[in-house]
């Protein structure tokens, strides 16, 4: 290693002395050596590491993300752009910065390519698109959210090592409780003094010993109603309203199940699991023919998979278009609606503690699930002849996710990790039962779970478990202490995403918005760290809580 070391160097000082000389040369090598050290080190490319990286250097702090995604934005880039919004008045700071850039983009005339801006309105619950008196927009398209992220980046001059894994094996060096440095597996090595986990996975969290928990608790471990499983409760329209049959012949049990289903028995009702709730891709649609990619048919496509749904349609049941969520120039965020739909439930239960190998091969199952679900009712005699025409002029946005043929570049990853934290939010803090310490930040968007499983009630017919939708009526605070680890586990890490909350409670936490307030509080904290030399446990929350009011944050 020393000696290839050496050879690399030898090469890039032959190669500046012969371009530019002695102070190229000089300057080459200590740029090099400086990329890999910052006072705070981001790892994940979602919304939440942009917002986190940004703070960092508007308070004056080196900081570099390293970040696994090619495309900045995570879920907000990557097709989610029917904003889940709850209260907007408590979506501040960079958060609302950034739906303020949104507003400014389409109040151009040049962003309404496929429609004029008036045709569009102001679609949405509650003015959901555009608001003028805050000039705010929350429903956009995915290439507009990546292209303000990327602006963000090149505005602050924010330096990114993008496609680098973390290396879970060995990668994390620790140092009396500290993190000292992360290495991904391309060997690229990065030193600082805080350390920020932005990603859905939580995979420096983990790969630093932090304590975790994945799947859903029983409801009284944290004296919770809506926690663990919920057989029996049927909210949103997510569940089979008819019976069905789960057999491969209707009726006959030694016929076999149907794909796609669980034999197995669902759990005692508020019991624990490992089970997580389904993921999807967001995707971003358009029946206007001169943007529209005609749905492709899978290679290795069976429509056997998709018995389920032609038996539901059997019943009269005529709700496919209704979560066609309509965003600016004619297309959709198309998002999961009924008993069977884009939620491929069931499927991603090793998602969250999966080897990089086994994740692709989620999300590469989740994508043919998909893609042969859009094909079967686009074109499938079993579907209602009705549904079967308007869906076949329906296809993928021409101009969205170029590089990666139309497709959105990330899944829907609603829940993976959960930190065991400093402090662990509960439905019991966002209803408002008891009071929340040190709030840095605020949500109220409902608690909201999808589909956990698909399973055979006692009856012989199929049903739906794990769709939850309770209203937290109200915004509620997060504490500081759910994006810190237990000092004893590590001193330096602060976590935005996958936050220290409940199973129910991350169902409201998990938006998008959330995740931009959140990364901005945790580098917000991590500067007030690093300056008085603390544990991030260990920053006054009164200073803490100056430093957000002042940048816009709203508390409480």
């Amino acid at each position: 290693m020393k000696k290839n070391k050496v050879f690399f160097f030898a090469q890039l000082m032959a190669l500046s002395f012969s371009m530019t000389g002695i102070l190229s040369c000089t300057q080459n090598i200590a740029t090099i050596v400086d990329s890999k050290t910052a006072d705070i080190i981001v790892y994940g490319g979602t919304s939440a590491a942009i917002m986190a990286a940004v703070t960092a250097k508007k308070s004056g702090k080196s900081v570099i993300v390293v970040s696994p995604d090619k495309h900045l934005g995570g879920l907000s880039s990557g097709g989610l752009g029917w904003t889940d919004i709850g209260n907007k008045r408590v979506i501040g700071g960079l958060a609302r910065e950034f739906y303020q850039r949104v507003y400014q983009h389409y109040n151009t005339d040049t962003a309404w390519k496929w429609q004029p801006k008036e045709a569009y309105g102001n679609k949405g619950q509650g003015a959901r698109a555009m608001d003028g008196k805050n000039r705010t927009m929350w429903i956009f398209e995915p290439h507009v959210a990546e292209k303000i992220f990327e602006n963000l980046v090149k505005e602050h001059q924010i330096h990114i090592d993008r496609e680098e894994w973390l290396n879970r094996e060995n990668g994390v060096k620790l140092k009396d409780g500290k993190i000292i440095s992360i290495t991904t597996l391309s060997g690229k090595t990065y030193t600082g003094k805080v350390f920020l986990d932005a990603t859905y996975e939580g995979d420096l969290m983990a790969s630093a010993g932090v304590s975790y928990h994945v799947g859903r608790e029983a409801a009284d471990v944290y004296g919770e109603e809506w926690n663990g499983v919920q057989t029996g409760v049927l909210h949103h329209k997510h569940w089979f309203a008819s019976n069905i049959s789960p057999y491969v012949v209707s009726g006959d049990a030694t016929s076999g199940l149907l794909p796609r289903l669980s034999g197995e028995n669902p759990g005692e009702k508020f019991s624990g699991d490992d089970k997580i709730q389904a993921y999807c891709f967001r995707l971003c649609m358009t029946n206007h023919e001169p943007n529209r990619v005609p749905f492709p048919k899978p290679e290795g496509y069976d429509p056997s998979q998709y018995e389920l749904l032609g038996r539901v349609f059997d019943t009269g049941w005529d709700e496919w278009f209704k979560k066609f969520d309509v965003i600016p120039n004619l297309k959709t965020d198309t998002n999961n609606h009924g008993p069977f739909s884009s939620d491929n439930i069931g499927m991603n239960y090793d998602y969250p503690d999966g080897s990089y190998e086994r994740r692709q091969e989620i999300i590469k199952e989740h994508e043919q699930y998909q893609k042969g679900l859009l094909w079967f009712v686009a074109n499938d005699p079993r579907v209602p002849k009705n549904v079967r025409t308007a869906m076949s002029k329906w296809g993928l946005s021409k101009d969205e996710f170029l590089d990666n043929g139309n497709w959105p570049h990330q899944i829907y990853v609603r829940e993976a990790r959960r930190m065991i934290g400093a402090y662990i939010m509960t439905e019991n803090e966002l209803l408002k039962r008891r009071p929340t310490p040190n709030p840095i930040g605020m949500g109220s968007y409902t608690m909201d779970s999808h589909n956990v499983q698909r399973y055979i009630k006692a009856d012989g017919f199929v049903q739906n478990e794990g769709d939850i939708g309770v209203s937290t009526k109200g915004p509620y605070s997060i504490s500081y202490g759910a994006l810190t680890p237990k000092k004893e586990e590590c001193k330096n890490l602060l976590v935005p995403v996958c936050v220290s909350a409940s199973h129910i409670a991350f169902g409201s936490i998990r938006m998008e918005p959330v995740f931009m307030i959140l990364g901005q509080t945790a580098a917000t904290a991590a500067v007030l760290a690093i300056e008085e030399d603390i544990a991030v446990q260990d920053v006054a929350y009164d200073k803490l809580k100056l430093m957000l009011t002042e940048n816009g944050q709203i508390l409480e």
